[in-house]
């Protein structure tokens, strides 16, 4: 399994040849410092960046490869394995290996990727649902739509801004796909990362009712757009209608902390927090409002509510990684690879299903 380095690197052990060598050698050629090789230095924005291999010292033997955490950035990460083409074994397998491979998911070669596991965490339970392969493997192709959409439900709704996203990063590795006729990826997949808790979310904030605004204590907002006293507060922009951006995490009890030492208690009640729909055509009509008295242990589940039915257009880009892993079976090529383009060609088009329906 992928080990983890005391730095924050993970540490994938090398396979038996030939394929762990041949995966080293990948990396290698993609990360060598004197690559000047436009294909290759583009492909390294869609890899885990590759800091080379490691041995322990208990076991000079035994390599590593030392690549990238993808998900160290996120706080509950959401992760799904997603194996792409439409053949999972390479040009040199034995007739007995291609039999196994097309034994376990007949499917991948007509809609080109198979599910191979995933991880969901649970806003309203606090909790991860995992899948493992048997999961992806029961797919078919009237429930592989449903099987995906699981991976971005969190307990409340569907996390369209999520799903959003990370086509715009598969769309990316399309392109790449397209305009390159140097390699061809077998038994490859993708993985996908989201942040699960709401605490990079991001919503505009208006109305925000003071009792008085010569109330707010100095030095509470700096320059009229940083919120000083919590860093897990970072207000993007204030206008002069009082209209405010700001990041909302678990850190806003904290805020509201601040005011209630700020204000006296016949200001308390007074004090609101509204969010509601800033569009032209006003299509988001929902709005919320959370009033001090209620915001004791009640507003993240509120919150994360009104974050799910907020239009994707609306929101800040989620935070997403998509990133190509496993590179045992690459090989050179002088021609297009056809069986990674349609499995992501048709992923996307799963994904846009759930996002439009």
């Amino acid at each position: 399994g992928i080990l983890q380095h005391p730095d924050g690197t993970v540490l994938k052990q090398l396979q038996p040849p030939p394929r762990g060598p041949r995966e080293q050698e990948f990396y290698n050629k993609v990360y060598d410092s004197d690559c000047c090789d436009s294909v290759l230095l583009e492909l390294r924005e869609y890899l885990p960046k590759y800091f080379g291999v490691w041995s322990p010292p208990t076991a000079p033997n035994d390599t590593y490869l030392k690549l990238e955490d993808v998900t160290r950035k996120f706080n509950k990460p959401c992760i799904m394995d997603v194996k792409i083409g439409q053949k999972s074994y390479d040009p040199y397998a034995s007739a007995e290996k291609i039999q196994q491979q097309v034994s376990k998911y007949p499917l991948m070669e007509e809609i080109g990727f198979l599910v191979l596991g995933m991880r969901v965490y649970h806003v309203s339970s606090d909790s991860y649902e995992t899948q493992n392969q048997h999961y992806g493997r029961s797919l078919t192709k009237e429930t592989v739509k449903d099987g995906i959409s699981k991976f971005f439900h969190n307990g409340y709704c569907l996390r369209k801004d999520a799903i959003a996203a990370s086509i715009q990063k598969i769309e990316k590795i399309l392109e790449w796909f397209e305009g390159q006729k140097q390699l061809n990826f077998y038994a490859s997949s993708l993985l996908f990362v989201y942040e699960g808790s709401c605490q990079a979310t991001t919503v505009r904030l208006s109305d925000v009712t003071l009792a008085e605004k010569r109330g707010v204590p100095k030095g509470l907002l700096s320059g009229g757009d940083i919120l000083e006293y919590n860093n897990n507060i970072h207000v993007i922009n204030s206008t002069e209608n009082g209209k405010i951006e700001a990041s909302v995490s678990k850190g806003l009890s904290k805020f509201y902390a601040l005011h209630k030492k700020a204000y006296s208690k016949r200001h308390h009640s007074q004090l609101a927090l509204k969010v509601e729909n800033l569009e032209k055509d006003s299509v988001w009509k929902s709005s919320a409002c959370f009033p001090q008295e209620h915001l004791n242990g009640n507003v993240l589940p509120q919150l994360e509510k009104v974050f799910c039915h907020m239009p994707a257009e609306i929101k800040e880009n989620a935070s997403v990684e998509v990133r190509m892993i496993d590179f045992a079976h690459v090989f050179p090529s002088n021609t297009r690879d056809e069986g990674y383009i349609f499995g992501l060609k048709n992923l996307i088009t799963v994904l846009q299903n759930i996002l439009d329906n």
